[in-house]
């Protein structure tokens, strides 16, 4: 595959017919669960589920997402999404960088990046990451290899 980054975690789809809008292309929104879906088993690989979120009552909370939409998904289309913790302070937030891939044809369809902030699950507020997650979120880190 063509990832713009080395050793990326991947997630495969498969466009179900619920995907597809009037249009007859996957609707955009269905590209932001798409999104979220692939950060969350991420994390989960990383040993950061939602027991353990709930442990240590913290979570990353979206910020920001940035998509740029280069091509359509159809019906059926098999593809794979990559991520990547590009960026992030050990503190409070972190970046992610997607990629979305139609392996029959090695079309990139999305580039998009998310930005977390961590934040305490008891009050919604801000607050310092754990060290558990400056662990696993930190050796995920592109490049920490």
């Amino acid at each position: 595959m063509n990832w713009d980054r080395a050793m990326p975690f991947t997630l495969d789809l498969q466009v179900g017919a619920e995907d597809i809008d009037g249009l007859g292309h996957a609707n955009n929104a269905v590209y932001v669960t798409w999104l979220e879906r692939c950060a969350w088993r991420h994390s989960q690989r990383l040993g950061l589920d939602l027991a353990e979120y709930r442990r240590l009552d913290r979570a990353m909370a979206v910020v920001r997402h940035e998509i740029d939409y280069l091509a359509s998904a159809y019906e059926d289309d098999a593809l794979q999404l990559a991520t990547w913790i590009v960026d992030w302070d050990q503190r409070l937030k972190m970046t992610r960088y997607f990629q979305l891939i139609r392996p029959s044809d090695g079309i990139t369809l999305l580039r998009a990046q998310t930005t977390f902030v961590c934040i305490e699950l008891s009050t919604g507020k801000p607050r310092r990451m754990p060290a558990e997650f400056i662990e696993g979120y930190g050796a995920a880190m592109a490049g920490a290899r």
